[in-house]
């Protein structure tokens, strides 16, 4: 039985028997709250096993110094060995309990980790495109890799702050019982000299928010030059970006810096703080033992619970710091975790028929059923528009808001910025509901794809574009995602895709490994295997959006072939111009301003002169590839 790590429920409904319930998105507090409140149980164990860890600490200076006094002092030989045994007894208690307490905290903190990248990867799939379109790419990644792991650290320093209070309390009231004076200070130490450091994170937290976002910023850069590097290389603008990202990480850098000596100095005056208290605590130890109010013996556990409160009080500033550091970042996640997909299920859907007639009102397109239909226009971005549209994907033409702005402002400028950047998501958000939750436009057999299960729209209509991405992993996980087909099948979309090569590249076949997007692919080989996917796959209904742009001539009249002959029968759409397919097209659709303004065979809409002028370059190509 698999029980760890454990499995996250959230963003989905009734995928599992007892769900987890969406966490709490309403404040960044209310969100921690929510994240620890998962697994309160094993932080309360942990926390129990942190005090009994902290017991020979706790308890041993007070047996030390009866040892002292009964033992030594007094002269008595029994009393000596008795309280070092018990000292014994402590000291092998917390020995144990301290390898228990270092297990359950890093179960803890492993949980909260990947329970926050868990969760990202789920609202990831639960957006799909939509979430790009709201937030930042950076932002995303950044809450999967360097605010989970604060989540989990959070976790780790409560249990161990919980522990040491109840070691700090059971410490005070012993030396209560010795001086009330000593007992008093060091029972109001620790609130004190926390106090007296709190104004000091104020200004931390502004600099490691600004660390955070720079951060952010840098990894989407970091991101877009990856995915285009291809084409940066074709036109020469490695320098440009390069000199981007290296502006870009600097002022992260410097962001980091300034955050650094905020933390240095809110630690150093932990450790100032700490200091004065010790020397205090000694200082008026010894006048009591001069004057006769303790003993030699009680002078020694004062000063051996002198040295241990150092520990605590450290531990209450790290805990400090850690949840500043833990609000930065819950601050970011809920920036995620709060998007919901505006897609609503109809009341009452119908289900679609992939063999049926696909019509665009928007276009004026109809894509009779069984046949290869190709879309013609001079403006590639309408043709992408409208494939968006038969597959029911909202547009992209929004660009996502950052959390935070690269600004070090305070105050009410601070809270203007942030109101309007909130504004703007729920602008975007709303404006995707509104889209979402009328009729789409775009029938199927009759039937708008809005009176649909938006997972029933996936499965009649596949729209692979330019955009799809390869993950890492073996090819047979690129080919194969879902593991459904057969090593024939495998091989026959392999084949159609012309994407053979690949194969044969890898050492180790279909367990070879691809690297993230398919980086140690060339642009064609990374686009072959995209459609090859798409082909096995097999929907009811194919829309390929330029699917040969990165291959050569030869190379892409025989995918067009072959896809003309696998998919004979059934409704496929290419986007392209390119007359390697429009000799296998049956039917050529011509868009201008993204409407249809001609239709029909190829060879027939060449008489035109709008349709030629489009594909006259194209035709030109194949000529001179000839």
């Amino acid at each position: 039985m698999q029980d760890f790590p454990p499995r996250t429920a959230t963003f989905f409904s009734g995928t599992d028997a007892a769900p987890d319930p969406d966490p709490d998105t309403r404040t960044p507090a209310a969100f921690l709250r929510w994240v620890l409140g998962r697994q309160k149980a094993l932080i309360a164990l942990s926390s129990l096993c942190y005090a009994l860890w902290f017991l020979p600490m706790t308890l041993g200076p007070w047996i030390f110094g009866r040892a002292v006094d009964d033992g030594i002092v007094g002269g008595s030989t029994p009393a000596l060995l008795g309280w070092a045994a018990l000292l014994l007894g402590v000291v092998a208690i917390g020995a144990v309990f301290g390898i228990v307490s270092h297990t359950l905290v890093v179960r803890t903190w492993l949980i909260g980790l990947y329970g926050a990248l868990e969760m990202v990867t789920r609202k990831v799939v639960q957006m799909g495109h939509v979430l790009p379109r709201r937030s930042p790419t950076g932002e995303v990644l950044s809450v999967a890799s360097s605010d989970s792991d604060e989540f989990g650290a959070l976790t780790e320093i409560l249990a161990r702050t919980v522990g040491q209070l109840v070691s700090y309390l059971t410490v005070a009231a012993i030396v209560l019982t010795m001086s009330w004076q000593l007992g008093l200070l060091t029972l109001v130490a620790a609130p004190v000299l926390v106090g007296a450091a709190l104004p000091l994170l104020r200004p931390l937290h502004r600099r490691q928010q600004l660390e955070r976002s720079r951060t952010s910023d840098l990894t989407s850069l970091a991101t877009d030059i990856v995915a285009g590097l291809r084409i940066l290389r074709g036109i020469g603008g490695e320098q440009t970006f390069g000199a981007n990202y290296d502006r870009q990480s600097q002022s992260a850098k410097e962001a980091g810096v300034a955050a650094g000596i905020w933390q240095a100095v809110v630690e150093a005056v932990g450790v100032l703080l700490s200091g004065i208290f010790l020397v205090t605590l000694v200082w008026l130890g010894a006048r009591q033992v001069e004057a006769g109010a303790l003993t030699v013996g009680q002078l020694i556990t004062f000063l051996g619970y002198g040295l241990f409160m150092v520990g605590p009080i450290r531990t209450f500033f790290e805990f400090a710091q850690k949840g500043v550091r833990s609000m930065v970042s819950a601050r970011k996640a809920i920036a995620i975790f709060e998007q919901r997909p505006p897609w609503r299920d109809p009341a009452e859907p119908v289900a679609l028929d992939g063999t049926a007639e696909l019509h665009d009102a928007a276009s004026g397109l109809t894509v009779r059923p069984g046949i290869l239909t190709v879309v013609v226009s001079a403006v590639p971005e309408q043709s992408s528009a409208l494939a968006d549209r038969l597959g029911r994907y909202l547009p992209a033409d929004t660009e996502p808001v950052p959390l935070d702005g690269d600004v070090d402002v305070r105050g009410r400028a601070a809270r203007r910025a942030r109101a309007e950047k909130a504004r703007e998501r729920a602008r975007i958000a709303a404006l995707d509901e509104e889209r979402a939750g009328r009729d789409w436009g775009v029938t199927l057999g009759g039937i708008d794809l809005a009176r649909a299960d938006l997972a029933d729209v996936r499965r009649q209509v596949l729209v692979s574009d330019t955009g799809s991405q390869l993950f890492a992993g073996t090819l047979q996980d690129a080919v194969d995602p879902h593991g459904r087909l057969s090593r024939e099948q495998a091989e026959h979309a392999l084949r159609v895709a012309n994407a053979e090569d690949v194969y044969d590249a890898l050492p180790e076949g279909w367990q070879g490994q691809l690297d993230e997007r398919g980086r140690g692919l060339s642009g064609g080989q990374r686009q072959r295997v995209v459609l090859a996917r798409a082909i096995a796959a097999d929907p009811p209904v194919l829309v390929l959006v330029e699917p040969t742009s990165a291959v050569d001539a030869h190379t892409e009249a025989r995918i067009a072939e072959r896809v003309t002959q696998t998919r004979r029968g059934r409704t496929t759409v290419v986007t392209t111009v390119s007359p390697l397919w429009l000799h296998h097209a049956d039917h050529v659709v011509l868009l201008h301003d993204g409407t249809v303004v001609a239709e029909g065979r190829h060879a027939d809409l060449l008489e035109t002169d709008d349709y030629r002028r489009v594909v006259a370059r194209a035709l030109d190509e194949e000529e001179v590839s000839r």
